[in-house]
């Protein structure tokens, strides 16, 4: 028997005036570390520098609180969370029931008290969670609408075929643990077409992510294989366009 089909929609947000302005200075500070620690000690050894880089712009674009920099805390606006407040009460009303991923606890975290303050119910699964077959089962029947999974705790292993949509609030670089964390609705047993919305920052590392994804893979297995050495395959011109220069 095949599965029902499998939508994915890429919901791309722009980040408003602030956070966007936060987010080029983040881009410029982090270009000036990445190329001075370069000049030191050359490409291949500056891999920890570079993934540094990155995941502080991958934050930046989840929400200013994420990022631990002065300048971060005087930006109180996240538009990916402000759509993703709007999305989840929406899909709520025409019955969807929706498993969130986010690579970052601390971004469930935040995602939490403004799903408290409209009193939309939820579970949760993340790497710390000592119970995990009461929140599956409390979602698999049907007595909350959304289960919040952290996307290394909760990529496999799951069944969680009451879900007919899948959010990845932030994008991981290597493709096929997304589809491993949507496959946890998407499987035998599922019997409701599947919606799979990828929230993207317009014009940030989160499009180079997607890019990456699909045409570079490459240079994915390169940034985040098990080998470090492998990082030694990054060029020069592979952490500019990375980095947005």
């Amino acid at each position: 028997k095949e599965l029902p089909p499998k939508t994915e929609i890429i919901r791309r947000v722009s980040l408003a005036n602030d956070q966007r302005d936060l987010y080029e200075a983040v881009r410029h500070v982090m270009n000036e570390k990445v190329r001075e620690e370069i000049a030191a000690k050359g490409l291949a050894r500056s891999h920890i520098v570079v993934l540094d880089a990155l995941l502080k712009l991958r934050q930046t674009c989840c929400d200013p609180r994420l990022v631990k920099l002065e300048a971060a805390r005087k930006v109180k606006s996240s538009a990916k969370l402000e759509e993703l407040m709007e999305m989840i009460p929406t899909l709520i009303e025409e019955g969807r029931k929706i498993l969130l991923f986010s690579q970052f606890t601390s971004m469930l975290d935040l995602i939490k008290p403004e799903l408290k303050e409209l009193a939309i119910p939820f579970v949760e699964l993340r790497g710390t969670t000592k119970d995990r077959a009461t929140p599956i089962k409390q979602f698999q029947n049907g007595d909350v609408p959304l289960f919040l999974i952290s996307l290394k705790a909760g990529g496999t292993g799951l069944n969680l075929t009451a879900a007919d949509t899948v959010i990845h609030y932030d994008p991981w670089w290597n493709p096929s643990v997304e589809n491993q964390a949507t496959d946890r609705a998407h499987r035998i047993g599922q019997d409701k077409p599947v919606f799979v919305y990828k929230m993207i920052a317009e014009e940030t590392v989160e499009e180079r992510i997607l890019e990456l994804q699909s045409r570079k893979a490459g240079l994915a297995a390169a940034l985040f294989g098990d080998k470090p050495a492998a990082a030694a395959s990054l060029t020069q011109d592979d952490i500019k366009w990375l980095m947005g220069e």
